[in-house]
């Protein structure tokens, strides 16, 4: 079985947010693979549906945990389903790439992300699939100018809590079809 994790945060004015694009595309798989109604494990402290993709039973969860301990509920999700790390998905923004593409990574470092770096801690390894979504945007260059270190941390705090600007959501359908193809590579093992 293979576990896709969209990372995101739970409250309502998070939902359209660049941070969760992972719950995003995780709703959509769900969607298009005749998924039920996600529904809260208190065990795993995540929103938690089944599909079934390829003739293969996907588990798809959304972590109740703000994105930057996302860890905690993987964790518990990988406990409580007897699952390696390896069959593990991680859906998530990045900020290194520009916006509209997405890349496949297998055991690499956070680069920086609090929730991945949160999911690696708790796991004790990074030896797991990720599919990292492009955040970056003209904004981003003008955020890593500013020289004082805490409010270019705040800027882009806010940056990753900000819904898709106008350009960007007439183009998010087509980002989030084309990220549910590469996570069909990903659960096929044809990587």
């Amino acid at each position: 079985m293979k576990l896709i994790v969209g990372l995101g945060n739970p409250e309502k004015e998070y939902a359209n947010t660049r941070h969760n694009i992972g719950f995003q595309i995780v709703e959509y798989i769900n969607k298009e693979y005749g998924g039920g109604i996600f529904t809260l494990d208190k065990k795993t402290n995540s929103e938690i549906s089944e599909v079934k993709i390829g003739g293969k039973k996907v588990l798809l969860a959304k972590p109740e945990t703000f994105v930057n301990k996302s860890g905690e509920a993987v964790k518990k999700i990988a406990a409580s389903y007897k699952l390696k790390p390896d069959s593990l998905i991680v859906v998530h923004d990045d900020l290194d790439i520009p916006f509209a593409k997405t890349k496949i990574s297998f055991g690499r470092s956070s680069a920086g992300h609090k929730g991945v770096e949160s999911v690696i801690r708790a796991l004790k390894t990074n030896k797991f699939n990720r599919l990292r979504i492009g955040t970056f945007n003209q904004q981003i260059v003008k955020i890593r100018k500013i020289k004082d270190k805490r409010k270019r941390l705040a800027e882009m705090n806010k940056f990753v809590i900000s819904p898709f600007g106008g350009d960007e959501k007439h183009k998010l359908v087509k980002i989030i079809k084309e990220a549910a193809q590469k996570i069909l590579l990903i659960t096929s093992d044809r990587l």
